[in-house]
C-alpha cells in the first residue's frame, strides 16, 4: 500500500522591492508548522514554479512579504489557474505590497498597501472569534507591528477578522475602517490575509503562529481542523 501523500504549500518570498528581514523567520516558522501539522512546506522565490502546470502539486500558495513584480506573465496565468481550480492562497504582511499593475492580484488579496508609520507597539480588535485564525485569540491582541493603512477599506466585500485601534499607536491613516486581517473567496479559491508579521520576533510568538496556521486551514479547507499549533 502507498504511504498517504502529505498536502504541500507553495511558500513564495521573492522581492524586487523593499525586503523584509523576518523573511528566513518566516520561513522557518512555516516550515516547523508543516512538520507540525502534517504538511510539506516548499520554499522558492523562482517565478517559473508559476508557470505551466507548476502549481499543481500544491493545495494553497503563500506569498510571504513578496513586494514589487514578483511574477512573469506565464506565471500570473499560473496563479490564476490555480485559483480557478479551487487552489487557496494566503498573503502574509507585504504581499499587500506586490503586483500593483496586475488587477486580478489586488481583487485575489483583497487590499493594496498605501504606507504605514513607524514601527510600534498598537492593539488589534478582534472582531470575529468564529475563525481558525482568531479563536485562540481574546478581544484584543496587543504586539509591535508596522500598522499597514490600505488604499481602500475592503469591509463589506471580504469578512473582517481583526481590525486596527488606531488610538493605541501613533500616524494610523484610516479611522474607524481599518481591517487588518480577513478572509473571503476570490476566482475559485479561498484567500487569507493578514497584514501583520512585519518583526522577526513576530514568527516565533505561538499566539501568531497559531494565526499563520488558522489563515492556513482557511485556504486548506481539505485539511482541515487538526490540533492547535504546538498541540
Amino acid at each position: 500500500m502507498s504511504a498517504v501523500r502529505q498536502p504541500a504549500i507553495l511558500l513564495y518570498t521573492r522581492t524586487t522591492d523593499y525586503r523584509h528581514a523576518s523573511i528566513p523567520h518566516g520561513i522557518a516558522a512555516f516550515r516547523e508548522l508543516g512538520a507540525d501539522q502534517g504538511f510539506t512546506v516548499d520554499a522558492t522565490e523562482r517565478s517559473d514554479v508559476f508557470e505551466g502546470d507548476g502549481l499543481a502539486p500544491y493545495a494553497a500558495v503563500v506569498f510571504l512579504s513578496t513586494s514589487g513584480d514578483v511574477l512573469t506573465p506565464r506565471g500570473r496565468e499560473g496563479l490564476r489557474a490555480h485559483c480557478s481550480t479551487g487552489g487557496g492562497f494566503m498573503g502574509v504582511h507585504a504581499a499587500a505590497c506586490t503586483e500593483y499593475d496586475w488587477p486580478f492580484y489586488g481583487e485575489l488579496l483583497g487590499g493594496r498597501f498605501a504606507g504605514h508609520p513607524a514601527l510600534q507597539p498598537g492593539t488589534v480588535v478582534v472582531e470575529d472569534r468564529d475563525h481558525p485564525a482568531t479563536r485562540h485569540l481574546g478581544a484584543t491582541w496587543d504586539l509591535t507591528d508596522e500598522w499597514y493603512d490600505f488604499r481602500s477599506c475592503p469591509r463589506g466585500t471580504v469578512r473582517v477578522l481583526a481590525s486596527a485601534d488606531e488610538s493605541t499607536y501613533e500616524g494610523g491613516g484610516m479611522g474607524s475602517c481599518h481591517p487588518l486581517v480577513w478572509a473571503h473567496q476570490h476566482g475559485g479559491a479561498q484567500v487569507f490575509y493578514t497584514a501583520l508579521g512585519h518583526t522577526a520576533e513576530a514568527y516565533g510568538d505561538p499566539d501568531f503562529r497559531a494565526h499563520l496556521l488558522g489563515g492556513l486551514r482557511h485556504v486548506m479547507p481539505r485539511h482541515a481542523e487538526g490540533p492547535p499549533a504546538g498541540a
